[in-house]
């Protein structure tokens, strides 16, 4: 399997593998955006069959603070009850989705290999990919048959607010701002106490690994892309990624991960960086 089957699927591959009703697929639903509140709602109103909703903010994510950010890493046990929840079993092949170009269900992606699970992918395209092809939603709320999975923690790499400063200034290593640029350059900041970034990381949107119709730009074009940043492909360098609070920076993680590249999540990201006040801060470009 290439890197980049092992992180994405198409509605199609998706739509073939349910119909063949082989292994034990489990479909997360995680219908977010910054500032929108209707998630659940739009779940009810259409998913894609045997879909399980997944609240971000209270499942996926620990009670924000100022000292932690807004949405820090659950606690195991927690994501643990909530992946049993959802019928997550022993085994279980897991394919997360939302209605964004996968910017939230990365998040879920993330969290779950990070917590052991080998089997976890996207759905590229996502809900709009689905619709498109011609396939059918269901509506309503699915409830599973609890599942049994045990769960780990540091299968995937993380950094602390340190380790992304000294990510930012070492010459071998690469720090990535997946936020919007202008958010970036200090131009606005709607949510968090400082404008800015970290000083020495480079901005790189997560918009800009998805194509016009949401879906993740192919092969040669994300390797592109992210040489332009300075990603190295001899898997030699150290790279990490941040955003507002660790959700979209999930979502680099997961396109660095379809070019066979490892980076660390910086999981406080700029929610928690902004509310130090003993942390700089550097402005534009």
């Amino acid at each position: 399997m290439s890197a980049r089957d092992a992180v994405l699927v198409s509605a199609r591959a998706l739509h073939d593998e349910l119909a063949a009703g082989t292994g034990d697929l489990v479909l997360l639903d995680v219908r977010w955006a910054l500032g929108v509140t209707d998630g659940h709602e739009q779940y009810l109103a259409g998913h894609l069959p045997g879909a399980v909703f997944v609240d971000l903010e209270s499942e996926l994510a620990a009670p924000p603070s100022p000292a932690r950010g807004r949405h820090p890493l659950p606690d195991l046990a927690d994501l643990e009850a909530a992946a049993r929840r959802w019928g997550v079993r022993q085994g279980s092949r897991v394919v997360a989705y939302d209605a964004v170009g996968a910017t939230s269900a990365a998040r879920a992606w993330w969290l779950l290999r990070w917590a052991g699970l080998a089997d976890v992918r996207l759905l590229d395209g996502g809900l709009g990919a689905w619709t498109g092809a011609g396939f059918v939603l269901e509506q309503g709320e699915v409830v599973p048959v609890r599942g049994d999975v045990v769960l780990s923690q540091g299968e995937l790499p993380t950094l602390t607010p340190d380790d992304a400063a000294r990510l930012a200034s070492s010459g071998s290593g690469l720090l990535l701002d997946a936020r919007a640029g202008e958010r970036f350059r200090g131009e606005v900041e709607p949510v968090d106490p400082r404008a800015g970034h970290v000083p020495g990381a480079v901005s790189a949107p997560t918009v800009q690994n998805l194509g016009s119709d949401g879906r993740f730009l192919d092969e040669p074009a994300l390797r592109e892309r992210f040489a332009a940043l300075g990603v190295r492909a001899d898997g030699e360098q150290h790279v990490g990624v941040y955003c507002g609070s660790g959700v979209t920076a999930a979502h680099e993680v997961a396109a660095l991960a379809t070019l066979g590249i490892d980076a660390a999540l910086y999981a406080g990201s700029w929610s928690q960086w902004s509310n130090d006040e003993t942390r700089p801060v550097a402005t534009g470009a």
